[in-house]
């Protein structure tokens, strides 16, 4: 088991660059295998979640070559994949299964996909019963819910299917079963989600319609392989603008993050509770907005986090706590459902772990009530072997008394490997990773 250890922080000063993207490092190595031709991908995240998206994407029959953070996939087209030999095996990542599964929907073979123990409890029904509407045929466990799934693909029909939450996996695993269809296929959702796969289709050239929350793909449409540049992370920049607020003298840059407005709720959050953030530089790369981001010492206040802004940040939701345990007055996050069925139930791991420290956390049935300006004591936590609650949990120590000794961080490699040196490079105090057996 690995332990990083964290101290107590007076200062935070220096630029730093984030990985690159993990949702669109999936969806880049997903999409250039479907390509005809040799894609280039720079900056692709080498993390553990990526790698194991790869790796089942090499066990199709493609040709993949890594290269520090540039990869090249040598696609073979739309109906390139072959059957897998062996089960395809996706780690602790919900977005490798899920969608990989709308990928596999489509082939005309059979193939059985998996993950490790927490993956196996993740809900699989909201991809797999879309699926099936579509045609393909998907054995799992508790009635195709649960993981492992057995798929047989093929013959697929185009459908109009409405998502009862929003949900970036559910929609693009529609999508990409819908490139194996003849005709369109639509999905419409309740509020709109991350749209980093309607983006990457079309820098592919794949027509994509896009009306209000509606998407439609048009299948059977063969694309060519593409160079593209994968922008840095919001989720793992958001760790480091948490810092940077909560540290009493600090300035923190943070160069080439995406800014997708789907996906930078972080931003408003922080900015509503005082945050001295400001982006600059803003461009476009593959239809995603970049820019840096500039994050000064902040006096934090709580503030209410509720509906569409918390579908724009519910992977940050874990570190918007560690900034309301250091804001003055009250922060209540509602409509967070979602984060019970993560690699963790973030919602129990945080107030637990928070706790620990003297925050005052309090679960509500959808999300978290957290009492700010509490004094925070460093403590011996642990990472519920989730990398956001790992990752917001060495924010906290940061702010806390004393030192604060992280178990299970060895999950920082599914996103964010280099944390601790970035914390430390900055002037992180007492940071120190040990590597357990």
């Amino acid at each position: 088991m690995a332990v990083l250890t964290v101290g107590s922080t007076q200062q935070l000063h220096g630029e730093v660059n984030v990985p690159g993207d993990k949702s669109i490092s999936h969806r880049a190595v997903m999409l250039a295998a479907l390509a005809r031709g040799r894609s280039k991908i720079m900056n692709f995240l080498m993390s553990d979640d990526c790698l194991r998206t790869a790796a089942c994407i090499r066990n199709m029959g493609i040709d993949i070559e890594l290269d520090h953070d540039t990869v090249w996939v040598a696609g073979k087209g739309l109906d390139g994949l072959s059957e897998p030999e062996d089960v395809l095996y996706a780690g602790n990542s919900g977005t490798t299964i899920r969608l990989l599964s709308g990928i596999l929907a489509g082939q005309e073979f059979t193939s059985v996909i998996t993950g490790d123990a927490s993956l196996r409890r993740r809900p699989m029904g909201r991809i797999t019963k879309p699926l099936q509407l579509m045609g393909a045929r998907i054995i799992g466990r508790q009635s195709g819910s649960l993981a492992p799934l057995a798929i047989e693909g093929g013959s697929l029909r185009p459908i109009t299917y409405r998502t009862p939450t929003a949900s970036a996996q559910v929609k693009s695993a529609v999508l990409l079963a819908g490139l194996f269809c003849e005709g369109w296929t639509e999905v419409i959702e309740p509020a709109r989600s991350r749209d980093h796969t309607e983006l990457m289709l079309k820098a592919f050239g794949v027509p994509v319609e896009v009306e209000g929350l509606s998407v439609r793909v048009k299948g059977r449409h063969e694309f060519k392989a593409c160079e593209l540049a994968v922008p840095g992370d919001l989720s793992s920049a958001a760790f480091l603008m948490v810092a940077a607020c909560m540290v009493p003298d600090a300035r923190v840059v943070i160069r080439s993050v995406g800014l997708n407005p789907t996906r930078s709720g972080i931003i408003d959050i922080l900015k509503s509770m005082g945050a001295r953030i400001a982006v600059v530089n803003l461009r476009e790369s593959m239809g995603e907005p970049v820019g840096d981001v500039i994050v000064e010492s902040s006096r934090l206040s709580g503030t209410a986090i509720s509906g569409e802004l918390v579908v724009r940040a519910i992977d940050e939701i874990p570190v918007v706590a560690v900034a309301a345990a250091a804001a003055e007055g009250t922060t209540e996050i509602r409509d967070a459902e979602e984060l019970k069925v993560k690699e963790s139930n973030r919602i129990a791991a945080v107030a637990g772990e928070l706790g620990k420290m003297g925050a005052a956390v309090h679960e509500l049935p959808d999300g978290l009530r957290i009492v700010g300006g509490k004094p925070l004591m460093g403590a011996e936590v642990d990472s519920h072997h989730d990398h956001r609650i790992a990752l917001a949990l060495a924010v906290m120590g940061l702010a806390a008394k004393g030192k604060t000794r992280i178990m299970g961080a060895e999950c920082l490699a599914v996103s964010y490997p280099a944390f601790p040196e970035a914390l430390a490079r900055l002037g992180g105090e007492g940071i120190e990773y040990i590597q357990g057996p």
